[in-house]
């Protein structure tokens, strides 16, 4: 089948990955409490290799781990490793909608990177749209500048890291496959939580009383019978959920199935009013239907354009 008949399939892939890793993400908001993150970080992790490893040996693929871009892959597993670490910090004090659209504030980071590293062109309009994307930032952030919250910022911080990393997996992908990739990161994130484990599993530095450092900062392993189950489920509902929207890239279209992630943050609403209560504000609803419109808009001009850059590759 060509990828124009599997769009309709890429599209229901793509959906379902978006439900579940608002899923995820609640999981997440829901246990901050009881797990430190970088324990969360290594478990989720450690799950989700397991599982790639296993689907693998099954599929009999080769499993690769030498890259030919040594350098920006260590800088790619960094990038996206405390970009994440922004995200998981920012739901124990933000909504799942709000957080979602704020990192979705991605690919204005991306073509702005690309006009830099990638030479990529970028007209009078993808800048306009930029520029109009980024108010929407800044009505969802509302900001008090007589006493803002720079802790807000963190989701912001998490799209500028995942937009680094997805230039540079612009560069490696041409020798690199995605599995490869894939590996990197995992391996990664478990070497550098282990590093936190080393240095700060025993919560020698949580002298805090705010929720959110203790989060950071928490004594590993304190409530793993309650924690772990959440944890492990964490991992696999992620891998199911990177299985979904990888297929979704590679059997239809990544230019038609890369605008049904938005729909992210419709499952964030969903999932939040749900299980937390949470009701965007009004505000909220503007500046995301903002940031959802420029993005769009950046979509169809690299298609017209043949640059896609945004959005031929799949978040998270």
């Amino acid at each position: 089948m060509t990828q124009a008949q599997n769009n309709p399939r890429g599209i229901l892939f793509i959906l379902l990955g978006m439900a579940l890793f608002s899923v995820q993400d609640a999981l997440i908001k829901f246990i901050y409490k009881d797990a430190a993150l970088y324990e969360l970080y290594f478990g989720r992790t450690f799950v989700a290799l397991i599982l790639l490893l296993g689907y693998l040996k099954y599929s009999k693929q080769k499993i690769i781990l030498k890259t030919h871009y040594p350098f920006l892959t260590i800088l790619r597993v960094i990038c996206f490793f405390f970009g994440f670490s922004f995200f998981y910090i920012s739901l124990t004090y933000m909504s799942l909608a709000m957080a979602n659209a704020l990192f979705f504030s991605s690919p204005f980071f991306v073509s702005i990177l690309a006009t830099i590293f990638l030479k990529e062109k970028v007209g009078i309009r993808r800048w306009s749209a930029i520029f109009i994307g980024f108010i929407g930032v800044y009505i969802v952030l509302n900001p008090d500048f007589n006493n803002f919250d720079y802790m807000k910022l963190a989701p912001v911080a998490c799209a500028l890291c995942y937009a680094i990393s997805m230039i540079i997996t612009k560069t490696t992908s041409d020798k690199d496959n995605v599995y490869t990739q894939m590996l990197h990161l995992y391996f990664g994130a478990i070497l550098i939580s282990i590093l936190f484990f080393i240095f700060t599993g025993e919560g020698q530095f949580n002298d805090f009383t705010n929720p959110t450092f203790q989060f950071i900062f928490r004594e590993w392993f304190t409530n793993s019978s309650y924690a772990w189950p959440f944890i492990i489920a964490m991992g696999c509902i992620g891998a199911f959920a990177f299985f979904f929207v990888f297929s979704a890239y590679s059997i239809a279209s990544p230019s038609v199935v890369s605008l049904y992630e938005y729909s992210l943050i419709i499952w964030s609403i969903l999932t939040g009013y749900i299980l937390f209560n949470d009701i965007p504000t009004p505000r909220t609803f503007v500046g995301v239907s903002i940031i959802i419109g420029a993005g769009i808009y950046i979509y169809l001009r690299e298609k017209t354009k043949d640059q896609l850059i945004a959005t031929d590759t799949p978040t998270r």
